[in-house]
């Protein structure tokens, strides 16, 4: 009796299925499924037996999955009904077994040996997903499927996990009075109180509410998640050809969509207010990449001056900032909720674009991650140098526009 001959006689002392039988020997060899190796080691343990004038006794029931891969085609049936309601190009089967099965298992690679064996749920999750592919249509991906097909074994139940989608655009932003994202209310953290009048929400709206609740209706989803690269301050306008960014929506049933159309819609939706150009699928890396970017900006900036200030002046300052090297210690109204560190960016290109007697209008570039605002009114001396402290008056930025993003698409 060879070696593999005589590790199924010892695993036979359980009554196993085929399938149980052959997982056992599964890297012995390749070009069959698990059933058929059992098939065959228990006909050479039969004949082997046979020739000693011993019997192998019958199979009845197996031990070790209580005949689940008997159920192989109600599972798979479960699974294509499940995958039915949605849109999808590629699955992927997953499974849930009783853990008294697994135990089975383990007790059996103990006492035989494991070395060559499969797991149960390999083949559970293979041979479910060939008669799954067979029916849908659909290819099978392994690393990165639109939709998980989860089946718990033991009571027939399936549960989808479906991969998000990721779409890249641009925005632009008209108003001073909508942030980028979602803001929720900082008494009730969401829920709903008579300060947000039960919305939940500090601002009615949001640049991401304005495309994401339109997209997740649109495509059957549950949620909706915006990254941008960067953003801007509630009250300043994000202008030019916009500000990059990814919408992810979370499982969406429908997988198809006209950008063009749905362009329209959330333009005509957000008229005043933002609107979004260049829409097309991206995937979670560019949401990584377009994080990690830190692109120069553009402002334009309208700076109230208190007290008249002559032009030459102001000239002078503009002149000795421009290309400045200015050290900043996180503003006053964000360090409650940021860390107080001291950060030196540069003030690349500053120009005047107009001049009063008591206010100015700057064209600058800037080093990504510079307070703008605080660059102009000093902020108590926490930034330095600054305009306000250059020119020897209190200065305000009365307001503010983003005019470029200096990214792959805008290279200045």
């Amino acid at each position: 009796m060879n070696n593999n001959v005589n590790k199924a006689h010892q695993a036979l002392q359980h009554d196993l299925c085929d399938h149980c039988l052959g997982r056992l020997f599964a890297q012995v060899d390749t070009g069959i499924t698990n059933e058929e190796r059992g098939q065959n080691m228990r006909m050479a343990l039969a004949l082997d037996l046979g020739a000693r004038g011993e019997e192998l006794p019958p199979h009845e029931s197996c031990w070790l999955c209580d005949d689940l891969f008997e159920q192989l085609a109600r599972f798979a049936e479960a699974a294509i009904n499940e995958l039915s309601e949605i849109e999808y190009d590629t699955f992927l089967i997953g499974t849930r077994i009783d853990p008294i099965l697994q135990d089975r298992e383990e007790q059996l690679w103990s006492e035989v040996g494991g070395e060559t064996a499969e797991p149960i749920k390999s083949e559970l999750n293979r041979e479910i997903g060939k008669l799954v592919e067979a029916s849908v249509r659909k290819e099978v991906d392994f690393t990165s499927p639109n939709v998980v097909a989860l089946i718990d074994t033991r009571f027939g139940h399936v549960e989808l996990n479906i991969t998000p989608i990721f779409i890249y655009g641009r925005y632009r932003k008209f108003s001073r009075e909508i942030p980028q994202t979602r803001w929720p209310c900082r008494a009730c953290r969401g829920k709903g109180c008579k300060r947000c009048k039960d919305t939940g929400k500090m601002y009615e709206t949001s640049v991401q509410e304005i495309i994401g609740d339109p997209l997740v209706e649109e495509m059957g989803g549950k949620d909706h998640f915006f990254h941008g690269m960067g953003r801007e301050d509630v009250d300043a306008r994000m202008l030019g050809t916009g500000r990059p960014f990814v919408l992810e929506i979370a499982e969406p049933r429908k997988r198809r969509i006209d950008f063009k159309a749905i362009e329209n819609i959330v333009n005509k939706n957000g008229e005043g207010l933002a609107d979004f150009s260049g829409l097309r699928w991206s995937a979670r890396e560019e949401v990584r990449q377009i994080k990690a970017l830190a692109p120069d900006k553009v402002y334009r900036v309208e700076v109230s001056v208190q007290g008249k200030v002559n032009k030459e002046r102001i000239d002078e300052v503009i002149e000795s900032l421009n290309q400045a090297r200015i050290t900043q210690q996180t503003p006053t109204r964000v360090v409650h909720r940021r860390a107080d560190l001291a950060r030196e960016r540069t003030i690349r290109e500053l120009a005047i674009e107009s001049l009063d007697e008591d206010k100015f209008i700057l064209r600058m570039r800037t080093e990504s991650g510079t307070y703008v605002k605080e660059f102009i009114s000093g902020d108590g001396g926490r930034t330095r140098p600054s305009v306000a402290n250059a020119i020897g008056v209190p200065c305000q930025v009365t307001a503010l526009d983003v005019i470029q993003i200096i990214d792959d698409n805008n290279e200045g």
